[in-house]
């Protein structure tokens, strides 16, 4: 068995000092219709393979396509929320090509007839001195079409075809509504690149969230992102040749795989040697792209339009309705929380660079303070994310448990260390905030019996510091209070212990 060498990799920096980088992003968005693009079968997530199929989505012969209607309403919300223009008239294209998970062996997509085009979009990413920085992003079309099913390699170590004994075919997501979303390319961000298209995917995350035309469940594959990649000398250059990076799936992913593919394509070039236009395929464990396939251009496809589907022509009072039923933008939506938080621009910057927005949000409509949900997702949650390597949203806790540990800590049932006690178990899947502090006995105990108790040992185990104290030196009370939280193991009200001891000693 050969083994292929490990690509060499420019250091990021000096990658960026030597060449201008350029992306294009292909995001692909499952809908959330009930049934498929041209059939009636279910789109459920998690069924048993091959169980929503028929001889449509199957590809048998004489199945004939049926449009979905709500899909083409989808697509025109989207467009319409990207600034696209709305074709008044498109048509569906046959895409031929051989692969075992496309049973007809071809896909019905869009070609040069897409439902919306020349469109466009802004994110905000901050530079190195924490400055906002607006990038416009060039939308070229979003196109309908139907996804593939589903390969699964069975018998290698990756889970990938090389290596397998035998690979498995799940056609329930074969047929399944689908919009794909292309930039134009993306200039002039620089170094910034790979910042700036992470924020470009949380964006169209949020805005389809809010659309509420699909579940954007990342690691579910229903929102998935193409990243092409390219290198030039200069700004001024012409484009170098191209990478694409499929179906990766994370926000962080996003970030990570632009960073090492402008790495690799980097150290290439500066070897002499020239980009290979190809596919390539994100490996998450040690944060690197593999070769996959030469990457065939538009006329290896040989599109045509679909004969046994009629053209797709929305009226302008229709388009108009869809319009004035959008929700706010996501920017206006940014400044608009921001100003009703009270938040500086610096704690608006991490909440954002975090992806929390929506998450914050959902938390102080659960009736959390804002600062007090910014502490919760930015702080403890945060750095479990990273932790596990993982999406927040990924995380077993949500924006109800987040509001329900506040609200314990505000009524005074949990201090701050109880709390971070709480969450762990939360986490863990022991139940709801108020059921782990049920289950492990983490209440703050305010009963001036028992603190009362502890407090005469303190005082009688540091005689010293209770001598300052009724010398007037209040501020020595810390030590008292410190040693009463230590024999609590942490659960008592650090309030009360304080005035207990004041009384006693002064």
């Amino acid at each position: 068995m050969t083994t292929t060498a490990p690509d060499l990799v420019l250091d990021y920096d000096d990658a960026v000092a030597r060449f201008d980088p350029a992306l294009g992003l292909e995001v692909h968005v499952e809908l959330n219709t009930a049934s498929k693009m041209f059939c009636g079968c279910s789109t459920v997530f998690g069924a048993e393979p091959n169980t929503q199929v028929c001889p449509t989505c199957l590809g048998l012969p004489g199945s004939l396509p049926v449009v979905n209607a709500k899909a083409v309403e989808s697509a025109i919300r989207i467009g319409l929320a990207l600034n696209c223009s709305i074709a008044g008239w498109c048509r569906f294209a046959r895409k031929n090509y051989f692969y075992p998970d496309q049973p007809k062996n071809y896909q019905i997509s869009q070609y040069d007839e897409p439902i919306a085009y020349d469109g466009w979009a802004e994110v905000e990413v901050p530079d190195d001195e924490g400055v906002l920085r607006t990038y416009r992003i060039e939308i070229e079309r979003a196109h309908m079409e139907e996804d593939t099913g589903k390969s699964l390699h069975v018998g290698g170590a990756t889970g990938r075809i090389h290596g397998a004994d035998h690979s498995l075919l799940d056609y329930n997501r074969s047929g399944v509504p689908l919009i794909e979303i292309v930039t134009r390319p993306i200039e002039g961000a620089g170094k910034y690149a790979p910042a700036v298209a992470r924020a470009y995917v949380a964006m169209l995350r949020d805005l389809l969230r809010s659309l509420g035309v699909s579940d954007v469940r990342m690691e579910q594959g229903s929102l998935r992102c193409d990243a092409n990649v390219s290198l030039r000398p200069t700004p001024e250059s012409p484009l170098g040749t191209r990478t694409e990076t499929k179906n990766v799936n994370s926000l962080r992913s996003v970030e990570r795989a632009i960073r090492f593919e402008i790495g690799r394509q980097a150290a290439v070039l500066t070897d002499g040697r020239r980009v290979k236009q190809e596919t390539r395929h994100w490996q998450e464990g040690p944060g690197t792209t593999s070769s996959g396939r030469s990457k065939e251009q538009a006329e290896e496809y040989r599109y045509f339009p679909d004969p046994d589907l009629v053209p797709v022509a929305p009226s302008r009072e229709w388009v108009e309705e869809l319009r004035a039923s959008l929700p706010e933008a996501p920017v206006k939506r940014l400044r608009r929380l921001s100003s009703a938080w009270g938040f500086s621009e610096a704690e608006l910057r991490d909440v954002v660079a975090s992806g929390a927005v929506d998450l914050v949000a959902a938390t102080v409509d659960a009736g959390t303070t804002p600062q007090a949900a910014r502490k919760w997702w930015l702080g403890e949650l945060t750095r479990r994310a990273n932790a596990d390597g993982v999406e927040l949203e990924q995380l077993p806790v949500g924006p109800a448990e987040v509001a329900q540990l506040q609200g314990l800590v505000d009524a005074g049932t949990l201090n701050d260390k109880l709390a971070r006690e709480v969450l762990e178990g939360v986490l863990a899947g022991e139940g709801s905030p108020s059921e782990v502090v049920e289950k492990r006995g983490l209440a703050v105990v305010s009963d001036d019996g028992a603190l009362g108790a502890a407090v005469d040992e303190a005082i009688a185990a540091n005689p010293g510091v209770a001598d300052k104290i009724r010398a007037g030196k209040v501020q020595a009370a810390g030590a008292l209070i410190g040693a009463v939280m230590k024999s609590m193991g942490g659960k008592a009200d650090a309030g009360r212990v304080r005035e207990l001891v004041l009384e006693r000693l002064t």
